[in-house]
Parts: C-alpha cells; structure tokens; sequence
C-alpha cells in the first residue's frame, strides 16, 4: 500500500526530535560516482573468474551477448530509475525507491533484505579476497599461508577507509579501477592486433551463438557483473548536485560495464579461438584467461592479472563496504535503527559509526566461517555470493514494479517511456531473470541443504523488516509516519 493512502497513527515529528543535525558531505561527481559503481562490479574479476563458468556452464561462445542483454535490461532500469531520482530525497537507494512507490512496509522489507545481501556479498568477496592473497604469495614465494590473515588484512584497510571520509575512498578506488581495466583492455588490444588464435571471427556475437546452450544461465550468470549497480543512488548526501549526477552516473556506468565486458570476452573467445574455448574454459577455468595473458602479451600479464584479482576484490569490498554503512545510517538517522547509527564523524563527514557495526559484522561472519574450515571459494563465496546476486535481482525487480506505481499516481509530466514503458520493459527482464536463479539455485549453491538455509535467511530478513515497519506503525507512529 502506497504512503499517499496508508493511515497516520499521529503527526510526523518534526526532523529536530528525530534526526541529529549532522549530515554526511561530500563533493562526489559523476566520475566519482561512476567509480564506485564500476568498482563494485569488479570488471577484472568478471573477466578472470566469472566469463570462463558462462563459457562453460552457459551458452558458450555467446557469453558477449549474454552481457549485451544484461546492460540493455539495466538501461531501461536505469530510465526510470533515473525519472524518479529527483523525487526521491534520502541515500538508501533501492528501498527509498520501493518505500515510495510501495509503501514505508513493503520498503523497510526491501531495506532489511538489501542490507543482509550487501553484508553476504562482503562476506564473499573479502574471503575471495584472502583465497586470491594467498594465491598470489605462493606463486611469487612458494610460501604456503592460510587465506584468513589475508582477509584480515585486507578487511582492516578497509575499516580504515571507511572511516574516512567518502572521497578518499573514490580516489582509491579510481587508481584500482584504472589498473585493472588498463590490464584487461591491453590483453584485449593483443589478441586484436596479432589476429586472436586463427583470425578474428564475429560468430560469438551472432545469435546463432547466443542461442545455442544454456541460454538463461549465461544471462544469470551475466547479471552477477553488475550487482552494485544501485551505488550511484547510495552516495546521494555526498553528490555534488545528485538530480543531475545520478542518473548521468547510473547511465555511464550501465554502458561502460556492458561495453567493456563483452568486448573483453568477444576478443578473450577470439584469443583461445572460437573452437576451443569451451573446451578450454572447462579444463582450466582459474587459469584460463591467465594464460592467454600469458600468450599474448607476456609473463608480466600473466602475473599482473594475478596481483590485481586481489586489488579487484578490494575495491569491490571498499565499495560494498560503504554501501552497507550508509544503508544502516540512512536507517539509524530516521530511527528505524538505533539512533547510534546516525552519527557523523565531525571531521571525516563519514558514517563512522555504521562503517565500524559493518566491519564487526563481517569480521565476526568470517571468523565463524574460518573457524568451521570453510574452502573460502567453493563454499563461502559460492554460497553467499550466489545468494546475494538473488537478494539484489529481487531487489531491482520490485524498484522497477515501484517505479510504475508511484508514476501511476503522481502528477508529474514524464513521459510514457520513462515513467511506464521503461520500467515496464525492466520489470519483465529482471523478472525472467529472477525467475532463472531461483529455478537454478539449488544447483548453483551445491546442495539443496544450503539453498534452503540461505533462502530462508533472505525470506526471513525481508519479511522481518515488514514486521518492523508494522510494529512501528502500530507502537511507535511517530517513527513510523516520520520514514521518507
């Protein structure tokens, strides 16, 4: 139900009696932005570890469409995404959207169920990220050391950066952005300039190619290289002009992943060659595109990508990172969460408070898990990054059905296309989608034991966060009717 027609249970408390005077800053602009989107894509990880499996459990040789397809859905998402930026006022991005075109109940579910998979995804990527560390120390020393002190490490840096303010972190992540995609663009130039394995073919960019194999896993698997595309929305109380910033940042970086991704994997099939790379990427998916670094651009490459998979991985947990701190301070700040979470560094203008409850969160998971002796790849990225991709596809879904509802409403002058057409469009996509990792997702997490626990967990928080909002409806109405 809509807030144009859910009952008040009181007046709405002025912001003095509610919400400390401090407020997040920062100057961020649309390249900032745009960072912080692309960085949490982690475009090397994707070419690294995610193209070889859509390769070889997908549709093959058509994995670059498979990208096409998911940038074109999040195009129209970011249509009407982008129409109703401007009406939109707080930084919880994707539930202040569902909030406003649903109603505060369906969004503070959708809040609880963004947090929990945002908190998954770090829990993954930072394990990734020790389990690529150590990789890397034994390839250089032949010293074996346990993926843990690496997560550790990397994990306090992040801490670090979190607690600072928020441009720091975009100009770190910019120079990990750069590398990495100077990297990939280099091999991708390479294969190009030497003619790939045995001349350059257009057939992975054919729909005969696209067709053919398991269609719905390649676009699935496709999708999980734009998760954190909602960044742009989060940093709104650290934009510089966020009605202009955002949508131009949301558009950039729909176009610039899409674009990147499957022109890397149309050259990286023409360097393996177009009859061999399935084969290839089955028999050696972690080594596969390494080794065609190797080939053809030299042992540098090869070791280069090795090194920045791990910097990859930390400028997508830096941005994860910031994204869980200001969901929860955006929810402390309108009391929904404790009060605490609310608090603003006085110098750093950081959310320093929710930066540290997010890394205690995390470390705490991570310690658990080493301590169950957990592989940091097959199972705990496996499991929940897996079930963090199904928590923020459901998560788009429903801001594209929010977006048709509050337009439908509201006397605005949108046109059709952006306010209805688009987002209609976005909806379907997405649903499809949706309905794809949850057909695939016992397969996907290794075993229907696991696939039901981490269900339950995301059901189970996004269905608490409703049960929140209505206990405040009904004990706290001056709370509740305060929500924006």
């Amino acid at each position: 139900m809509s807030d144009q027609i859910e009952t008040a249970r009181g007046p709405a408390p002025s912001d003095t009696t509610l919400r400390p005077a401090a407020k997040l800053e920062g100057r961020l602009g649309v390249a900032q932005l745009v960072f912080m989107v692309v960085a949490g894509a982690a475009p090397l990880t994707v070419v690294v570890g995610i193209l070889p499996i859509m390769i070889n459990l997908g549709n093959g040789i058509g994995a670059p469409i498979d990208f096409i397809v998911a940038g074109v859905v999040l195009l129209l998402f970011s249509v009407g995404f982008s129409a109703m930026t401007p009406e939109v006022t707080n930084a919880g991005a994707f539930y202040t959207y569902i909030q406003k075109g649903l109603g505060r109940i369906t969004g503070l579910g959708a809040a609880a169920l963004a947090t929990i998979s945002y908190i998954f995804l770090l829990v993954a990527v930072v394990a990734y990220l020790g389990a690529a560390a150590r990789n890397v120390v034994l390839n250089f020393t032949a010293v074996e050391t346990p993926w843990w002190i690496w997560s550790a490490i990397g994990l306090a840096a992040i801490g670090y950066l979190g607690h600072r303010n928020v441009e720091l972190s975009a100009r770190v992540l910019g120079v990990l952005l750069v590398a990495e995609i100077l990297i990939v663009a280099a091999l991708d130039a390479a294969i190009v300039l030497r003619g790939g394995h045995s001349g350059l073919s257009v057939e992975p960019l054919t729909v005969s190619a696209f067709t053919h194999g398991a269609v719905g896993t390649g676009v699935m698997l496709a999708i999980f290289g734009f998760v954190g595309f909602e960044a742009t929305a989060v940093f709104r109380s650290e934009a510089k002009d966020p009605d202009r910033t955002i949508p131009r940042a949301t558009y950039a970086a729909a176009c610039l992943i899409s674009v990147f991704y499957a022109t890397s994997a149309w050259a990286i099939i023409n360097g393996v060659g177009v009859d061999d790379s399935v084969a290839a990427a089955t028999s050696d998916p972690e080594g596969f595109v390494p080794q065609i670094a190797k080939q053809f651009v030299g042992q540098f490459a090869h070791d280069a990508i090795q090194v920045l998979l791990v910097t990859s991985f930390f400028a997508c947990i830096l941005t994860f990172h910031n994204v869980v701190s200001r969901y929860t301070h955006t929810l402390g700040h309108q009391r929904v969460l404790p009060r605490h979470l609310a608090a603003v560094h006085p110098s750093h203008k950081s959310p320093h408070v929710a930066s540290l409850v997010t890394f205690v969160v995390v470390a705490t998971s991570l310690v658990v898990l080493a301590l169950f002796n957990l592989d940091p790849v097959v199972q705990i990225y496996t499991w929940f990054g897996t079930a963090a991709t199904l928590g923020v596809i459901a998560l788009m879904a429903v801001t594209s059905l929010a977006i048709v509802s509050h337009f439908r409403r509201a006397d605005r002058s949108i046109s059709l296309w952006r306010s209805a057409i688009a987002p209609g469009l976005a909806l379907v996509g997405l649903a499809t989608i949706l309905i794809l990792v949850v057909g695939n997702f016992v397969s996907l997490m290794g075993g229907e034991v696991v696939a039901i626990l981490f269900g339950v967990a995301l059901g189970g928080t996004a269905c608490g966060g409703a049960l929140w909002a209505i206990y405040l409806r009904n004990q706290r109405p001056e709370v509740y009717n305060a929500i924006r």
